[in-house]
């Protein structure tokens, strides 16, 4: 708790000098401001000033605002796992949502079919926030994070569920508010909150449907919901806002099947979509490699150890031996005449529809802000920040929030 401690006293003797200073109630046990960050999955920043989203506009407009690039592959469970860790997937071992891994024979991580997700062996290479949290004596609160729900490195947080799509933006909502309701030593230090609709809608409907419009409406109605109930309860909490990824839209005119670039005998596709993942069946290792070797259009495929170094991708053992990636817009099928959803991620994240959203509001931040495309991996080193805490070894750093920050924050870093 020495870090802690450090932090305020650094930011009650700066508090003085700010324009805004940071309010002087105590709103959980460390006498920091609260951290709250919400992810909303697949919320591209173009979403946002388009009549559906009055709550994040006005605080995109009034705190920080910046366009963030996600980590490869661009899906939800790699690049969750990431913001909590400052760790790329190919770090943090969460390299896709379907996963195999030689060293977990028998068992296949898979999003889709709900398999291997709670055992903290996938889990493990990677120390969430709120594990290190915990470790210094703070309490953490979750609501359907990624992750939140399995005994990584044998903690998970002090509240947690397991992921239920059925419960609403608002009753997910009226959980946080509730844990803050509690006596200010029985308060979060940090909490997340995750909400799914928009990129389910932005799935099925694609990014700009009218469905998706309305998807949006309802998590800013659920998130103006949550700002009047902080300010009722007089919480001054730091708000984070994220979101995993961007989206894209299909179509079955944009179609690759993987047996047009492979013979399938040759082949175990693991995953597929904007990305595949395949490895050789064995004794035809040279047959997959010259064919997937050959130059095609709207297609490139590597061997692992050739992977484009900018992808920071290829070096964990769960990768499988060939990568290949469409352009954007496009898809690889397993069949050849298999549906086609009408939107999906999972490009290279410098494409722009991969781009995904941050918003700063609160008590360590400056107003009407906006910052350059920074890579998510940064996020995890500022909510140590926020909490008083030393990260653990990540990828990220600090240094490209630094311009969002009141000049209170920037002097302990």
């Amino acid at each position: 708790m020495a870090r802690i401690s450090l932090l305020l006293t650094v930011l009650l003797c700066l508090a003085g000098c700010e324009t805004a200073p940071i309010p002087a109630k105590v709103e959980t046990a460390t006498g920091l401001p609260p951290v709250i960050m919400i992810s909303i999955d697949g919320f591209r920043p173009d979403y946002l000033h388009h009549g559906d989203t009055p709550t994040l506009d006005r605080l995109a407009d009034e705190g920080v605002f910046a366009p963030m690039r996600p980590s490869f592959p661009s899906v939800t469970f790699p690049n969750h796992y990431t913001l909590v860790t400052g760790l790329r997937p190919d770090h943090h071992g969460i390299i896709g949502n379907t996963i195999i891994d030689p060293d977990i024979p028998g068992e296949v991580f898979s999003v889709s079919k709900k398999t291997g997700l709670d055992d903290p062996r996938w889990w493990n290479n990677g120390t969430p926030a709120w594990v290190t949290a915990q470790m210094h004596g703070l309490m953490t609160a979750i609501m359907f994070w990624p992750g939140s729900d399995v005994p990584i490195l044998n903690t998970r947080p002090q509240i947690w569920y397991h992921f239920d799509p059925k419960r609403t933006p608002t009753l997910r909502v009226d959980t946080v508010l509730s844990w803050f309701d509690r006596p200010s030593e029985k308060r979060p230090a940090l909490s997340l909150l995750y909400f799914d609709g928009v990129d389910h809608s932005g799935h099925k409907h694609g990014p700009f449907a009218p469905e998706t419009h309305a998807a949006s409406r309802e998590v800013d109605t659920a998130i103006a919901r949550l700002m009047a109930g902080l300010a009722e309860r007089h919480v001054a909490a730091n708000i984070l806002i994220v979101s995993d990824h961007g989206m894209t839209e299909l179509s079955p005119q944009r179609v690759i099947p993987l047996s047009s670039l492979a013979t399938p005998h040759s082949m175990e596709i693991v995953t597929s979509g904007p990305y595949a993942g395949i490895n050789p069946v064995p004794g035809h290792e040279r047959e997959l490699a010259r064919s997937l070797s050959a130059q095609r259009d709207h297609v490139t495929c590597w061997s692992k150890d050739r992977i484009p170094e900018r992808l920071h991708y290829g070096t964990n053992p769960r990768v499988p031996a060939w990568l290949c990636l469409a352009e954007n817009g496009w898809t690889l099928t397993r069949e050849p005449h298999e549906h086609v959803i009408a939107g999906t991620h999972g490009y290279d994240m410098a494409a722009p529809d991969m781009t995904a959203t941050f918003i700063a509001s609160g008590p360590a931040f400056l107003s009407h802000k906006t910052l350059p495309t920074f890579d998510n991996v940064d996020v995890y080193p500022l909510l140590m920040m926020l909490l008083g805490l030393l990260p653990e070894n990540n990828d990220g750093s600090l240094v490209p929030l630094q311009g969002g920050l009141r000049d209170t924050y920037r002097a302990i870093q």
